[in-house]
């Protein structure tokens, strides 16, 4: 979620971005140039001549494709495992845009001085790229992969996606998921932060009537949140956290959520297996 793309196409995402947070099966294949973000801001990336699918090549539970314009190249986080899981086996794939696989493990939770557990959304900010792994932001240099820290946030639970706005400022969603006894249940911490210039996550809104935030944008235009449980599209204010309500697309279990050049939003939903414009 939060992209899944599970928490899917990104932001994001985070999962879904994927990323964040979010398009992209609960099986090793991704779809790449669909609903992807990018530095700064979640935009989708620019279209190749052809669709272009990659499966079969050892992407595990890929939860998030972020596209680094800088780099020209996508990233892919891979939950490998449950999403919920402290098992730091998660790791980031770095993959070109025509498909070619250029690092599967380049970011690794199963290396010494590394730690990933379960990673969703992503997001880019000058050289640091952040991960959402389920209570802390992971933070590792954009070019050479190496870890820089990581920004834990006390009560929460299932942190999703991340965005950058175009002022510098990082969202991250709260999903306010844990594990039940058939799956996911609620935990109460449903969530969207901004860090402040500390690095201390201040929240901008925090109440279970967010519906599960799942993927985050922020752009010029505002910061859109589109909800994992409730099925809603609602533009969050960054000072006050009231919310205005955005149209509401027909399926829920919504994911991820780029905007497109002319305005228009994607949305990606679980429920309908579909993205709606």
């Amino acid at each position: 979620m939060g992209g899944d793309a599970g928490s899917g196409a990104q932001s994001g995402g985070g999962g879904a971005g994927g990323a964040g947070g979010v398009l992209m099966e609960r099986y090793p294949m991704i779809l790449v140039a669909v609903l992807v973000g990018c530095a700064g801001e979640r935009r989708a990336a620019p279209p190749p001549a052809a669709q272009v699918t990659i499966r079969a090549v050892g992407l595990q539970t890929p939860e998030s494709v972020l596209y680094d314009h800088v780099g020209d190249v996508y990233l892919v986080s891979n939950i490998n495992g449950l999403p919920l899981e402290k098992d730091d086996n998660g790791f980031l794939s770095r993959i070109s845009p025509d498909g070619t696989v250029l690092a599967l493990k380049w970011i690794d939770g199963a290396t010494a001085d590394v730690t990933l557990n379960a990673p969703k959304g992503m997001g880019i900010k000058g050289d640091t790229l952040l991960v959402a792994d389920i209570d802390a932001v992971r933070l590792f240099h954009r070019v050479t992969g190496a870890p820089l820290g990581a920004r834990e946030i006390a009560g929460a639970s299932f942190l999703n996606d991340v965005a950058v706005g175009p002022d510098g400022s990082v969202y991250v969603t709260d999903s306010g998921l844990q594990a039940g006894p058939q799956g996911f249940a609620p935990s109460g911490s449903d969530a969207v932060y901004r860090f402040d210039a500390t690095g201390r996550a201040v929240p901008v809104a925090r109440d279970t009537s967010l519906g599960r935030p799942n993927g985050v944008l922020a752009d010029e235009i505002g910061l859109v949140v589109v909800t994992f449980g409730s099925g809603e599209v609602y533009q969050l204010n960054p000072a006050s956290g009231a919310r205005t309500p955005l149209p509401k697309p027909p399926a829920g279990s919504l994911d991820g959520v780029v905007r497109l050049a002319d305005g228009s939003l994607l949305v990606s939903s679980w429920e309908a297996k579909a993205v709606y414009r």
